[in-house]
């Protein structure tokens, strides 16, 4: 199923507010943005108990339950788990992903909010959840009469929404630091491929065993456990990242003339990360019209062409990483400023080898 309109995280809980205290919701959402959290969270703010069941660990007879005999007449028992008498909130997680014959056996259970004689208890809510298979997770075709019986909300990472979350909830700094710097890598399209990928669970975890070696983490152990949640560039950047903060060599001091770009081999991850940096700092400082900019732009537009050249005297990969179209072919950066630097290079590259 694809998304028209999509919620934050943080929207999220008014929605389910207002939808899910009269109708079954379903959540979509890739892997690992926060479904289930969000979903426990929303129900902890109405003080109800969040009774979860995961679709792909269900058989029909897990919600039908099984028949007993009472009077002579036999009638199906459903699990504990599901007949309660106070009212919760049943999170069907995964459902997507369950069985044909498990999904039918929620039916009931999600439209007309009953198990046989059971009834879930007034003041009580449904929610499901579960991935799309565009996200290349297990999904199966979702039955018409389901896709009919919930309201369909689809969910993005927000990059704003998940920081604001980590500086409450210990997230180590260096990443909270790195994701206000690139909060494009929070999260990327999961791979077609067994490899790992950047979500806000894949950086919580980093963030746990980060906390868990201490601050006396080195490089090798870092990277190892960087390329081991994260997608690759995402991994090679965090890790040249830390490498700023522990040599405090930052960008800054490179545009202020404090320190020169890096030369050695071994840190050549680092020369990318601070290549990136520069990229996303003329995105976003260049004006789009030189004529509207500030002193300050144009004090920047003047210094990077001159860093452009050093970096080309290094890395010629590098300088043209820096000026490179978007993914779709489009300049990135403003076309005056990508016009004066093909007319200056020339001569501040003779002006540097006189």
């Amino acid at each position: 199923m694809q998304a028209t309109v999509t919620v934050t995280p943080a929207q999220l809980p008014g929605v389910l507010l207002h939808v899910a205290v009269v109708r079954p919701v379903f959540l979509w959402g890739a892997p690992g943005i926060g479904k289930s959290s969000l979903v426990r969270d929303f129900a902890a703010s109405l003080g109800l108990e969040c009774v979860t069941l995961l679709g792909t660990q269900l058989a029909p007879e897990d919600l039908i339950g099984v028949p007993e005999l009472i009077d002579g007449r036999s009638r199906f028992a459903p699990p504990e788990s599901i007949a309660r008498a106070e009212p919760y909130c049943l999170f069907l997680d995964e459902l997507n992903a369950s069985a044909p014959e498990v999904q039918k056996a929620f039916y009931s259970l999600i439209l007309d909010r009953r198990i046989g004689t059971y009834e879930l208890p007034e003041g009580s809510v449904v929610i499901g959840a579960g991935n799309r298979a565009t996200d290349n997770a297990l999904a199966r075709p979702m039955a018409s009469a389901l896709v009919n019986r919930l309201v369909h909300v689809h969910l993005r990472a927000s990059a704003s929404d998940w920081l604001t979350w980590a500086v409450d909830n210990g997230i180590h700094p260096w990443i909270v630091e790195y994701l206000v710097q690139r909060p494009d890598h929070l999260w990327s399209a999961p791979p077609k491929t067994e490899e790992p990928f950047s979500s806000p669970r894949a950086w919580h975890m980093l963030s746990d065993v980060m906390h868990s070696y201490g601050e006396g983490i080195d490089d090798d152990t870092l990277a190892m456990l960087a390329f081991g949640t994260l997608t690759t560039g995402h991994a090679s950047a965090f890790r040249a990242y830390v490498k700023t903060v522990r040599h405090a060599y930052d960008l800054d001091a490179v545009l202020k003339g404090e320190a020169p770009w890096p030369r050695r081999p071994e840190d050549r991850d680092l020369l990318y990360f601070l290549a990136e940096t520069l990229r996303a700092r003329l995105m976003k400082e260049l004006p789009a019209d030189k004529r509207g900019g500030s002193q300050r732009g144009r004090d920047l537009a003047f210094r990077a062409k001159t860093l452009l050249v050093e970096l080309a005297e290094i890395s010629l990969e590098c300088a043209q990483l820096v000026i490179r179209n978007d993914d779709n072919g489009a300049p990135a950066l403003p076309t005056w400023f990508l016009v004066e630097v093909g007319r200056d290079l020339p001569r501040l590259i003779e002006a540097r080898s006189s």
